[in-house]
């Protein structure tokens, strides 16, 4: 049975000033099948983090070095007005006990708010990467076993999509690697305890027909539920996680 609409999570969902009225409405489409909602968030727009009950930073331009002390070292399209609204909500959303999901550039966001770093030049570093400019599912990524990621999307290798040229460099306060590509450049990085925080380096919502994909919304979903009633978030999605295999 489908769920009444003011019963269903409320997930913020941030996104880049030119390309998100075409991003949001496949992100808020995942999060519509995990038993969510979402509401879009971006510079200019109204962003409380205490009206909602999770956080998704999504993709787009480059994180400019300033934010976790390095200098500019390759060309790249910056926002820094975004930049500085999603390192606010990220932190906050931490601080509230709010579960978070970065996608791509949300993922990197999600490692310099924590006090990590970025390679700017992630396939300059990672030679042996493969390198991949596609929405399609061509680039080949392994999960880190014992992870969460492993639990939430299978442990099997999987097959995604990239758009990027950053990744992520010295981890932030409480991450681990959850996947990574064959040339060890890092795909996934998650928080080990609650709040649930994840990122994935490419983007599961130009995936959402294939099932592991759309795990990582449910994930999510479960957590800003649980969060909602002040129970623990990753108990809840180990819970789900069980209910799913049964």
């Amino acid at each position: 049975m489908w769920q009444r609409r003011q019963d269903r999570p409320l997930i913020a969902v941030t996104t880049s000033a030119r390309s998100g009225w075409r991003v949001f409405p496949l992100v808020a489409f995942s999060l519509w099948l995990a038993g969510g909602r979402g509401v879009r968030w971006g510079t200019g727009r109204s962003a409380d983090i205490d009206g909602v009950d999770g956080l998704i930073i999504g993709g787009g331009d480059d994180i400019s070095p300033d934010l976790y002390g390095m200098q500019l070292v390759t060309s790249a399209r910056l926002d820094p007005e975004r930049d500085a609204l999603e390192r606010r909500l990220v932190e906050a959303a931490i601080a509230r006990g709010k579960p978070v999901l970065g996608i791509c550039r949300g993922a990197q966001m999600l490692n310099v708010a924590l006090g990590g770093t970025l390679d700017q030049d992630a396939y300059g570093t990672y030679t042996a990467s493969q390198r991949v400019w596609t929405i399609l599912p061509r680039k080949a990524v392994t999960v880190c076993p014992g992870t969460r990621l492993a639990e939430i999307a299978g442990p099997d290798a999987m097959r995604v999509n990239a758009l990027h040229s950053q990744a992520v460099a010295r981890l932030g306060d409480d991450l681990v690697v959850a996947a990574h590509d064959r040339g060890g450049m890092v795909q996934a990085v998650e928080r080990r305890r609650d709040p649930f925080a994840l990122g994935v380096q490419w983007h599961p919502e130009h995936l959402f027909y294939a099932r592991r994909q759309r795990a990582i919304f449910a994930a999510l979903v479960a957590a800003a539920a649980a969060g909602r009633r002040s129970h623990g978030q990753l108990s809840a999605v180990d819970t789900m996680l069980e209910k799913t295999t049964l």
